[in-house]
């Protein structure tokens, strides 16, 4: 059946399957809590001699795996009823229309409540005529050339679906091309270098594997699965199973689009320099501490507003940290005095734990442990950084927002730094980028409460006072929320209270720099409105849609927890 867990742990099979194409496997912990899958596999058009191999895999995967298979090409099986038994569902070489309206709406309810898809290889050809679908998958099929070798490029090697993978990775498909990238809708996981082989029509960027979340649920898809043999490799089988867990929320991955990030590390240390005792062995483009406490920095420039992301791993209980906004220095300790750490540690006291900025504000830990990754497996940090303010993202979800005030220390400028922190405190770095902001940061999508409705414009009005309420999230202009400095805005106009009083109503208006119309995040997910010190609140604590929303005094429950964009 459905279910959440406030932790993942990955399976002891799949820490086994090695390849030449591999990396070295992590630890082996304990196996994920049972979970059902459905494998669909009707097809309308062109069907794959593979689809039994398919069907076999994820038997086998499942049996080793803690989740049950069920197998079926009968589409009535699409039903909010039958569907709801389920974590995440395969499309296993589908072709042309296989579901009715009434199974499609079943489906896409089933996604967006929180159910998973995966999506493997011909799924892209399926469903032509369904918008929802296209948006699910992120695109479609169009061509291929002839089945060959070629080299897939590993840019993302954090997801659970590509972390066992090298950067390169060289096998005999068939080569899907595609109506478009979904480079700006979804987290390219792999490419196709189509230098590698002939017929690719893409060019430089021809995304091969991709993740995205679809509201509640969330979406992995694989070009690869053409021949019976896919379904032998063990790089490929561990990629299947690692889709498999993410969609079904037993791993989580950053899915979030990634454009514009400048690589600091992926192998090479050229601009970087260790402070302090100990260090850093760097192989399989992958950084991994020794001895300490030191501090390896970036001692190439300071950054002032940025977003920095670096992927990371520990074995165990071990401790280390990622520093930001700190000067110059041979001297860690400098870097402990002048700026901040975030902690990297599976246990310690609140403000030292995972998430932490050490020594300040602890996380959200109940954010961060439904985003944490376990021992074992790797997570995403992003640490973005504007101004004084300091955001924590954990695996794409936000688990910590300080704000310094200490006029010894500034976050406006300074170094990135990542710990080594000690004997025994073995933690593991990749893929270390970052992306410079400048000016002012805008996030732009939906604002979704804890009952999973979004926050919406009644009617779609732009005029002065339209009512802002909970609705249904549907991906309308009018619940397209700007994160816009200190505003959140919609349709060229601002979120506003019409007051400061409990209970004073929060609505649509020209943007004009008012108290009314400024925002900050406070504790537990909730937007404050500094002017009249009180959060905005879905009043009487309702879900249900066209629910008024207001200010109201701060309380922590669930009506006042929100997720921006």
């Amino acid at each position: 059946m459905r279910s959440s867990l406030a932790r993942r742990v990955i399976g002891v099979a799949a820490a086994a399957l090695t390849a030449a194409a591999l990396n070295s496997a992590p630890p082996a912990v304990a196996a994920d809590a049972p979970y059902d899958v459905l494998v669909f596999s009707k097809t309308a058009g062109f069907r794959h001699d593979s689809i039994p191999a398919g069907i076999q895999l994820i038997r086998d995967l499942g049996a080793a795996n803690s989740f049950t298979v069920t197998a079926t090409e009968d589409s009535s099986q699409f039903t909010t009823t039958n569907l709801a038994k389920y974590e995440t569902v395969v499309f296993l070489n589908t072709t042309g229309d296989v579901l009715n309206a009434t199974q499609q709406t079943a489906f896409e309810s089933y996604v967006r409540g929180g159910g998973g898809y995966v999506g493997i290889h011909s799924a892209s050809d399926t469903e032509y005529d369904w918008s929802f679908y296209g948006e699910l998958v992120g695109t479609y099929f169009t061509s291929h050339p002839a089945i060959q070798q070629a080299t897939v490029r590993v840019e993302n090697r954090a997801h659970p679906a590509t972390a066992h993978l090298a950067p390169a990775w060289t096998r005999t498909d068939e080569w899907y091309n595609f109506r478009g990238s979904v480079r700006s809708t979804a987290r390219v996981l792999a490419t196709l270098d189509e230098s590698s082989y002939s017929g690719g029509s893409m060019g430089a960027d021809h995304p091969h594997t991709w993740c995205k979340t679809i509201q509640g649920g969330r979406s992995f898809y694989t070009g690869s699965g053409h021949t019976q043999s896919s379904y032998t490799e063990a790089g490929f089988r561990a990629m299947v199973l690692g889709g498999i867990r993410y969609t079904a929320n037993r791993a989580d991955a950053d899915c979030r689009p990634e454009n514009g990030y400048t690589t600091l590390y992926n192998g090479s240390t050229t601009g970087w320099s260790q402070a302090g005792p100990g260090g850093f062995t760097n192989s399989d483009n992958t950084l991994t501490s020794f001895d300490g406490q030191g501090l390896l920095w970036n001692s190439a420039r300071e950054y002032r507003s940025y977003s920095l992301k670096l992927d990371w791993r520990m074995p165990g209980d071990d401790n280390s940290g990622v520093f930001v906004g700190f000067p110059a220095s041979s001297d860690p300790n400098s870097a402990m005095a002048n700026g901040y750490e975030v902690q990297i540690d599976a246990t310690d006291t609140a403000d030292r734990t995972t998430g932490a900025v050490y020594g300040f504000k602890g996380a959200d830990l109940t954010a961060r442990d439904a985003a944490l990754n376990p021992p074992g497996e790797w997570n995403t940090f992003e640490l973005l950084v504007e101004g004084e303010r300091l955001q924590v993202f954990l695996n794409g979800t936000r688990v910590n927002d300080f704000t310094n005030t200490d006029p010894a220390r500034s976050l406006t400028s300074g170094h990135i730094g990542i710990q080594n922190h000690g004997t025994g405190d073995d933690v593991s770095f990749r893929n270390i980028r970052i992306k410079e902001l400048g000016g002012v940061v805008t996030r732009t999508g939906p604002i979704t409460g804890a009952s999973g409705k979004c926050v919406d414009v009644n009617g779609g009005s732009s005029a002065d006072g339209a009512k802002v309420q909970l609705w249904t999230c549907n991906s309308g202009v009018n619940q397209r929320w700007t994160v816009n400095g200190s505003t959140l805005r919609a349709l060229d106009k601002c979120m506003e209270v019409s007051g400061t009083a409990n209970g004073a109503a929060v609505r649509l208006w020209t943007c004009n720099g008012s108290g009314g119309q400024n925002w900050t995040t406070g504790a537990n997910g909730s937007l404050v409105n500094p002017q009249s010190g009180k959060c905005l609140d879905a009043n009487g604590g309702s879900s249900a849609d066209g629910t008024q929303l207001i200010v109201w005094s701060c309380h922590g429950g669930t009506n006042q927890r929100w997720t921006l964009p």
